[in-house]
């Protein structure tokens, strides 16, 4: 049986149109008119059940079974229907997809701190769940080193923390606008910063990032963080405050571009280097981080924050 492409999406039965891009948009078949065999050769389905925590099923039917019942899949007239959202989460390669090849991330690494010298723009093919821990490992591959002295020993230690740059990426995926066409999440590299982007605005105001949330793809959402990828609990964007104040980093700054969110996190910077937009956005991120957990700001707890001794505390 020929595949045939997904459909544009239709209105709620209830009367309820939809924005395309929203919801109904990820439950729209990708491809119609397939035989189980074509599901299993176009979806990772072993990585699934991996990420599932799931024992692999014994035979194909059970696969299949799981995944229909997972509203990944479809069955139609005696064939199957892979689902945009199992499509974007499971594919092997998201080129066989027409209407999902340009939802594929795109990582762009730049000699120096501008966009004249660009190094690698690679833009990867795999599904956002059976290829994040690849795209998490190229990034952080990409970002330079610097070297520190720790216990008078010698360590080159990464321009950003780990954990920071798996969040946002998890977050540029997840909170994307799937209704803005031609446009993917992107990640940017340069030797002193690193800039996250996805399509779309975002639904909570920057400014609340750190104690708001809302899901824009929620069963996305809920499927990354049921594999570990990620946590739908408003957690991810506190945690990549909190650790650019553990390693004592300028604050990330979130902001809106022409229909698109941006991120920008930065490697170390000597307080004196910073500028006024750099203090102020720090000491408004770490006053709301302490909201968060129920405490005040100090100005002891401010200076711990940029690393400054008490005879600073003007």
């Amino acid at each position: 049986m020929k595949p045939s492409h997904g459909r544009t999406s239709r209105n709620s039965a209830v009367g309820i149109t939809f924005a395309e891009g929203g919801p109904d948009w990820l439950e729209e078949p990708a491809l119609t008119g397939l035989r189980g065999q074509d599901v299993v050769d176009l979806l990772d389905t072993q990585t699934f059940f991996d990420l599932m925590k799931q024992p692999y099923p014994t035979d194909r039917v059970g696969v299949l079974d799981r995944l229909v019942g997972e509203r990944l899949i479809d069955r139609i007239d005696g064939g199957y229907a892979v689902r945009r959202l199992g499509a974007l989460l499971l594919a092997k390669r998201l080129d066989k997809f027409p209407d999902l090849a340009r939802k594929a991330p795109r990582v762009i690494v730049y000699n120096g701190t501008s966009k004249l010298d660009t190094r690698i723009d690679q833009t990867g093919n795999r599904g956002y769940a059976v290829g994040f821990r690849g795209l998490h490992e190229f990034v952080m591959g990409q970002l330079p080193q610097n070297e520190i002295i720790e216990n008078a020993l010698r360590k080159k230690v990464k321009l950003l923390p780990d954990d920071s740059v798996r969040e946002l990426i998890a977050n540029a995926l997840i909170h994307q606008d799937f209704s803005i066409g031609g446009a993917a999440p992107m990640i940017e590299v340069y030797s002193n910063r690193a800039e996250l982007s996805n399509p779309g605005d975002p639904i909570v105001p920057v400014e609340r990032f750190i104690d708001g949330y809302q899901s824009r793809n929620e069963r996305l959402a809920d499927f990354m963080r049921r594999m570990s990828i990620c946590e739908e609990k408003s957690s991810g964007i506190d945690r990549v405050v909190h650790e650019a104040e553990v390693f004592q980093l300028p604050a990330p700054d979130f902001r809106t571009g022409h229909r698109r969110t941006v991120v920008t996190v930065y490697g170390p910077k000597p307080f004196d280097d910073m500028d006024r937009d750099d203090r102020v956005r720090a000491c408004y991120q770490h006053c709301a981080l302490k909201w968060v957990v129920s405490q005040r700001m100090t100005n002891q707890s401010l200076r711990g924050r940029f690393g400054l001794p008490e005879g600073k505390a003007a």
